[in-house]
């Protein structure tokens, strides 16, 4: 089968190559991939990785064969999945506590983008502690977690705040329920939860306006700077906390991954919640769609469709 490898001579440093078909473990189903949704994690990664290696977290298609321990969607099932590595190939085997069946309604294009970005944006507002009536920060609010954590927070009641890096990657942001949308961190303001991805001075700033008994939850660190900030800044709002997120020991921890993806699908279909596909290409102009993304040329999310 064919697979986007890193290969730092090619232009845009990755290609297609022919690689070995997947081995199921018991509790995996072999999936053939119609889709896959662009992460920037993934895509930096791929892009410093030595020559042939795989990446890609996100995909949807459909069941090929089902997990041998009986686990999971049935074989002709569609579904939409996350995986460690490797969603960037013609198949992919994937374990069925991450993977969920979606509706027939729902094209694999769209439900490409939900595992990464949908669920970041669901758990970390559940570890915030979101509830009706809240005052939500979300940074990143332009990027793929940060529309979906708008779009949650404001159906869960919450009065949301929307920073962004310009008014233009701000556009539509208020049509999802955000009460506010600001360029750069807010200069006052308090708030029981933020959704921190930038890092550096975004996260200290964010430290200086927490309610107390509020949380930040920090998942991310696009800026790539180090944070320096006051400690009684914080310790001076009694509960406070700061708290570092990752997905996939997350998900191991709730064990929620299927239900939460067949709900975010099933919201995603009847357009409850609104994915917004910036960018979609067929998988062989991956190096357009990789330099888009690191080149924060996108509002939104980039896929990429897979050809069998």
């Amino acid at each position: 089968m064919l697979a986007l490898v890193a290969a730092p001579s090619r232009p845009g440093g990755v290609d297609t190559r022919e690689v070995e078909e997947p081995v199921a473990a018991p509790d995996e189903a072999v999936v053939a991939v119609e889709a896959v949704s662009l992460n920037r994690g993934e895509v930096k990664a791929m892009r410093a990785a030595a020559d042939g290696t795989r990446s890609g977290w996100d995909l949807a298609g459909t069941v090929i064969t089902a997990a041998p321990d009986g686990s999971g969607p049935r074989a002709g099932s569609r579904v939409v999945g996350l995986v460690s590595s490797g969603a960037w190939a013609q198949r992919a085997a994937v374990p069925t506590g991450f993977l969920a069946p979606i509706p027939d309604t729902l094209a694999a294009t769209a439900a490409a983008t939900l595992p990464v970005a949908g669920l970041t944006a669901l758990h970390t507002l559940y570890t915030g502690g979101l509830t009706d009536g809240k005052r939500v920060l979300v940074t990143g609010a332009a990027g793929g977690v940060g529309r979906f954590a708008v779009q949650i927070a404001a159906h869960a009641g919450a009065e949301v705040t929307a920073v962004v890096g310009s008014e233009a990657r701000g556009a539509g942001l208020r049509d999802l329920g955000a009460l506010e949308v600001v360029v750069g961190m807010p200069d006052v303001g308090e708030y029981d939860i933020v959704l921190e991805s930038v890092g550096g001075d975004s996260l200290a700033r964010a430290l200086g306006m927490i309610a107390p008994g509020g949380c930040i939850v920090s998942f991310g660190c696009s800026s790539g700077e180090p944070t320096t900030f006051d400690a009684p800044t914080l310790f001076r709002r009694p509960g406070a906390r700061l708290c570092g997120f990752v997905l996939i020991p997350e998900l191991h921890r709730t064990g929620s991954a299927v239900h939460d993806l067949v709900n975010l699908a099933d919201q995603l279909a009847t357009g409850h919640l609104d994915s917004k596909i910036e960018l979609e290409l067929d998988w062989s102009q991956a190096a357009d769609a990789f330099d888009a993304l690191l080149g924060r040329r996108l509002a939104g999310k980039a896929v990429l469709r897979i050809e069998q």
